[in-house]
């Protein structure tokens, strides 16, 4: 018994003291990493080596011409450090606290509480920034971020009436993101997404502290823990991996792109009221989609007539079936004063089952309001009928093909069916009028005639303006023109306008590709360039 005693206790007592030892050796022995101030010598005084050396701590807008200084936000974030420290750490306190309280009550764990919590007095450091020119709506920028900060975070476990200490300090980090805001809406904050990912693998560096042994003086442990740190960082992350948050929804000024068209058939109206003297009334329809800047569209208007048929046949582009609304007013035509309102009716698109007409009997009201008691006065009924075409799949349309030879080119098939062609006029730049330059663009197509506004006194304006041209069929053969011109206003009718260059785009490239967005050169014009986008959608 004695000789067994003795190799049980020879082998519980071994790693419980090796265990001891080691973590004695933690405390008070392993070699603590220390921060030592940076030694502060004239360039001339180094040698070639320690000038090598240096290369990767010199701030990339020294290096890089194309990186930019923001001393003045490095200052900002200085002077607001302090503020910003105790911010951040009661957002981690309450973020925290009900994620730690799920686990009280297992495992033997009773209580888990922050020691100290602090980000420390060193703020983090932009080396510069870089900002990317985009064709697209889009803001893409490229800072680099270091942060040498002595943040203190311990947080205390307590098991079986036993307390564990985890102490995080000294932590040291450098990134490059790429924050890309996109696309640019004329809403605050002016983007729709902020998207976030890493450029390169992300060089993290951070003490832990176990029952006050520092962890990290474990040979070798070190290199493995910021490694796998770095690495799962970058899987997550790195490029081309993204981030994407959204700031804005549909509701709050979002640009929205079209999905479909809304084909509207105005067919009769029936007993509508009398509302001139005679006892007769001049009808006509106006129809518009909620949410829309477009002017209305309308009928012809039904001489003397309280029963008119119109069989006139409208197009909409509808870019929210879930929310949109068609919105139908009925007006009576007047010669010499205002018209006359006559009904009103809205139908939600989302009553609409894609690609099947459905025809609407609908009671004309006073006003879309339900307390309004003249709602319930007989104005008539208005007879429509609805399809709604949804676009076509961009991928469904595209085939890749071969030559042989390993080349591979995607070709996007044309239906047979008409569409939408949306031109977005953005920009123009170095137009120069000999008398004026208050420029703005008439953009031409199949004799619709559509312009920008008016930007006075400017060489480079910017519009980001979109205009939208329903077809019947694919414009392969055809070309739209876009002119810059300039006005003025002034009594005589002499040089009023004047011409500031133009510019022909072939839409074939637009129907096979589905979208270009380009510069061109002005014709007749010295530097002139104008920025445009255009899309063709099919249904």
């Amino acid at each position: 018994m004695g000789l067994v005693g003795g190799i049980l206790g020879f082998a519980l007592g071994l790693p419980v003291g090796l265990a001891a030892a080691y973590l004695v050796y933690l405390r008070f022995f392993a070699p603590r990493r220390r921060l030592q101030d940076p030694i502060i010598r004239p360039l001339r005084d180094l040698d070639s080596e320690t000038l090598q050396t240096m290369v990767p701590d010199i701030p990339l807008w020294v290096k890089c011409p194309d990186y930019q200084r923001v001393d003045w936000m490095n200052k900002f974030i200085f002077y607001m450090w302090p503020f910003l420290d105790k911010a951040i750490c009661k957002i981690i306190r309450s973020v925290a606290k009900p994620i730690c309280d799920q686990y009280i009550g297992k495992y033997g764990i009773e209580s888990i509480e922050f020691g100290n919590l602090t980000l420390g007095s060193l703020p983090p450091t932009l080396q510069g920034i870089k900002v990317y020119e985009m064709r697209e709506k889009e803001l893409v920028i490229e800072p680099v971020i270091r942060w040498a900060s002595i943040a203190n975070v311990t947080v205390n476990v307590k098991v079986h009436s036993f307390e564990l200490s985890a102490q995080l300090l000294d932590l040291h980090t450098m990134l490059t993101p790429r924050v890309t805001l996109k696309p640019l809406v004329p809403s605050f904050p002016c983007f729709s997404n902020l998207c976030v990912s890493l450029v390169e693998k992300p060089h993290v560096d951070f003490g832990f502290k176990l029952l006050g042994g520092d962890v990290m003086a474990i040979p070798g442990l070190y290199q493995f823990v910021q490694d796998q740190i770095a690495k799962q960082i970058a899987i997550l992350y790195h490029w081309p991996k993204v981030i994407e948050i959204p700031i804005l929804d549909g509701a709050s000024g979002a640009t929205k792109k079209p999905v479909g068209i809304l084909h509207v058939k105005v067919i009769r109206a029936m007993n509508l009221p009398k509302m001139d003297l005679l006892g007769k009334s001049d009808p006509y329809v106006k129809l518009r989609l909620s949410g829309e800047r477009l002017p209305s569209k309308k009928t012809s208007v039904k001489m003397s007539n309280l029963n008119p048929e119109w069989n006139e046949h409208f197009r909409l582009v509808v870019k929210d079936p879930e929310t949109q609304v068609l919105e139908l007013q009925m007006f009576d035509w007047e010669k010499l004063k205002m018209h006359d309102k006559m009904g009103v009716q809205v139908i939600p698109l989302c009553s609409l089952t894609p690609y099947e007409s459905k025809l609407f009997t609908l009671d004309l009201l006073k006003s879309m309001n339900p307390n309004d008691q003249q709602n319930k006065k007989n104005r008539g009924k208005l007879v429509v009928e609805l399809t709604f075409d949804p676009f076509r799949d961009d991928n469904s349309m595209s085939a890749a093909n071969s030559d042989g030879e390993g080349n591979v080119s995607i070709k996007r098939d044309v239906p047979p069916g008409g569409g939408v062609l949306l031109v977005s006029v953005e920009n123009a730049e170095d137009v120069e009028g000999k008398r004026h330059t208050n420029p703005y663009a008439l953009v031409l197509f199949r004799g619709e005639k559509k312009e920008t506004k008016v930007i006075r006194k400017t060489r480079d304006p910017r519009w980001n303006e979109e205009f939208q041209f329903v077809v019947d069929e694919a414009p392969v053969d055809e070309k739209i023109h876009i002119q810059v011109q300039s006005r003025r206003r002034g009594l005589l009718p002499f040089h009023n306008k004047e011409s500031l260059g133009h510019v022909n785009i072939n839409l074939v490239d637009v129907v096979n590709n589905g979208r270009i967005n380009e510069k061109y050169h002005l014709i007749n014009s010295r530097n002139g360039k104008l920025h445009v986008e255009i899309k063709w959608n099919t249904v």
